[in-house]
């Protein structure tokens, strides 16, 4: 992949890649991932599972999620169908960008895939009604290893692009980066 269709995110191991539609008179064509083409984001990391979701209210935010421990799994996640914003947080301790996050706009209209590395939280808002994402992951879901943090927590801050109107009760429940990762006691 050239250059300029993977570039590294301000969140240390994140990355952005780019696809290029290829188009005719039947319709369009894109390869949606290539191990090859993301070899420098993905280092030989073999994806496990694929998942979709399908959000249908603008405003809405998913996350922030992560898996932990010898579950901890790297991800791609591309819009196929609206618009989002996807916010990645660092939770890893030795990590330069430790506690930091970074957004990108995802859209099907802008070929983006972002790559999240292990030990980052994961969270998105919908900026337009009936968004779908498709994500591809390095490890298979595990229920036990699911960990999340707050969409609103003070410490990390994310200032979410719209009004939140909708959130559901589990991530309503999340607990605060500091209660999560018991960084207060450290």
């Amino acid at each position: 992949m050239t250059e300029d269709l993977l570039s590294a995110l301000p969140i240390a191991d994140a990355y952005v890649a780019r696809s290029e539609p290829k188009g005719d008179a039947r319709g369009s064509f894109m390869r949606l991932f290539c191990a090859n083409d993301f070899a420098e984001a993905n280092g030989g990391r073999e994806i496990v599972q694929i998942n979709w979701s399908h959000t249908t209210m603008a405003g809405t935010v998913r996350g922030l999620h992560f898996q932990e421990g010898a579950d901890a799994d790297a991800k791609w996640v591309r819009c196929l169908k609206g618009h989002v914003w996807d916010v990645i947080v660092d939770l890893r301790r030795d990590s330069p960008t430790f506690l930091q996050w970074h957004a990108v706009e995802l859209s099907a209209d802008n070929s983006r895939a972002v790559f999240i590395p292990e030990g980052c939280a994961h969270g998105f808002q919908s900026l337009e009604a009936d968004s779908s994402l498709l994500y591809l992951h390095t490890a298979f879901y595990k229920p036990d290893a699911e960990r999340g943090i707050a969409f609103d927590d003070p410490q990390v801050a994310i200032a979410w692009p719209r009004e939140v109107v909708l959130v559901s009760e589990r991530d309503r429940g999340l607990p605060t980066v500091h209660a999560a990762m018991d960084l207060a006691a450290r």
